[in-house]
């Protein structure tokens, strides 16, 4: 009787490494590789790699969708208040209560830091999707998708304390001026500090989540998981970086 050899399904796992078809696997990487399929996810009731990645994004989209128009809103109310004032009863003339005053100049230093930050957290995201990494991770070859995209992680998050830093310094530069938020001030410096303050509360509640996730990443044991948390905190941090810029116009320029 002819010999007959069996092949270990490990085996044939690592040597097919799916790319250009299904993965060699049911467990779906969420970027490259495969067709994007999540067939195999469904049949057992569960949402796939791909799928979740898509509700995930659609639900922060629509939170930071809500945190933009809070940042449109603030804009409106301060173009609203410069146009406010009050009447000279003794001239009959419109006085304004709108005073301009000097922006601190650390803030244009603080826009480009926060600018390099974006590009950053872009990188990080791209590594986390790297096609043969990730399918390297799926197979339980290490993770080299993760050791890759957590020092640019690390990097943003410092980048993250440098900005809030510069914040704190153009705020006593404003009370410096005579400008602070306790004292007497003009409509135009208590925007400064509102305008100012809630973007870096947002951005502060961004950054304990990146030192958070720099932490818990490696402990996540699904790849899935560890790319939707990467993901979502890349697109997050792009949106304060898009309201910010948009913002620090509206100080310049007004």
């Amino acid at each position: 009787m002819p010999a007959t050899f069996v092949h270990n399904p490990v085996e044939i796992e690592k040597k097919d490494t799916g790319i250009g078809g299904k993965p060699p696997v049911d467990r779906r990487p969420t970027g490259g590789g495969g067709n994007g399929d999540d067939d195999a996810w469904r049949r057992a009731g569960r949402l796939g790699p791909r799928e979740l990645l898509k509700r995930v994004r659609l639900v922060l989209f629509f939170a930071l969708a809500g945190d933009m128009v809070f940042f449109i809103a603030l804009a409106a109310m301060f173009f609203a208040h410069q146009n406010a004032g009050h009447f000279d009863p003794r001239t009959n003339d419109f006085i304004g209560d709108w005073h301009p005053i000097r922006i601190p100049p650390v803030l244009f230093l603080n826009t480009a830091v926060l600018i390099l930050s974006s590009l950053t957290i872009e990188v990080a995201r791209r590594q986390i999707f790297h096609e043969f990494d990730v399918v390297e991770e799926w197979l339980g070859l290490g993770k080299p998708a993760l050791r890759r995209a957590w020092p640019w992680l690390a990097l943003t998050a410092g980048l993250g304390v440098l900005f809030l830093a510069g914040q704190l310094d153009a705020w006593k530069q404003m009370t410096a001026q005579g400008y602070g938020f306790d004292q007497w001030a003009t409509p135009a410096s208590y925007f400064f500090y509102i305008i100012t303050g809630f973007h870096a509360v947002h951005l502060l509640m961004g950054l304990m989540v990146l030192f958070s996730s720099l932490a818990f990443l490696p402990l996540l044991k699904r790849v899935d998981y560890r790319q939707i948390t990467v993901d979502s905190m890349a697109w997050y941090w792009h949106t304060m970086g898009l309201a910010w810029i948009l913002l620090f116009a509206l100080l310049w320029l007004a």
